[in-house]
């Protein structure tokens, strides 16, 4: 199985916390109701904090997952030696003992992975969708909305809805306003020595 970095709010991963606001309207009890929807999910993904924080959590976990596709790929290697007709018994007794050591390695760093990846995305998520609340009401108080549902809640009660009261792109709009992402300075990388290639064969 390829070992790829999810989202902060992909399906699988994912793996963020659900959040749901309902917003009181400051109009009269006897003013029309005013719903709107919005994917929580896509509105933390969409804003520039949230594709800032996704490229820094690819970033952080790109060497534990290529070292994950590189013991998967020694495993598939050791099964396709001990299939092959032209493997001697004891190599393949030796690449069975190889492959049940590399595969208990596997199933350990890849558990690790994926706990600290979630812990990791569920963190951002947190701390994005807290800020994102508060904008929601807002723009809730602001436009006269009675409520607000979020469609990407597992359990939501919305089962159909009319383009025109999804308000995820102007809520993600009045985010980035108060909430612009910050930029960081990228630390300067060490000088990497040159890997030495092999010589060829004659």
């Amino acid at each position: 199985m390829k070992i790829r970095i999810v989202v902060v709010c992909a399906g699988a991963l994912l793996i963020v916390p659900v959040i749901r606001s309902q917003v009181s309207s400051s109009a009269g009890g006897a003013a029309a109701s005013k719903v709107g929807v919005i994917s929580m999910q896509g509105a933390i993904m969409a804003t520039a904090e949230g594709k800032q924080a996704s490229a820094e959590l690819q970033s952080r976990f790109a060497a534990r997952s290529t070292e994950l596709q590189n013991l998967q790929k020694q495993l598939q290697d050791l099964q396709a030696k001990m299939q092959s007709p032209t493997t001697s018994d004891q190599e393949k007794g030796k690449a069975q003992a190889d492959g049940e050591r590399l595969n208990r390695a596997y199933t350990r760093k890849q558990q690790y992975f994926q706990d600290d990846l979630t812990n990791a995305q569920q963190e951002i998520g947190g701390n994005i969708g807290r800020q994102l609340l508060d904008v929601i009401s807002q723009y809730a108080r602001d436009n006269g909305y009675t409520v607000i549902l979020d469609t990407s809640a597992q359990q939501t009660p919305v089962v159909w809805v009319a383009a025109q009261v999804d308000v995820t792109q102007e809520v993600v709009k009045l985010f980035d306003q108060k909430h612009p992402a910050k930029a960081e300075a990228v630390p300067a990388k060490p000088a990497t020595p040159p890997v030495a290639k092999p010589a060829p064969k004659p």
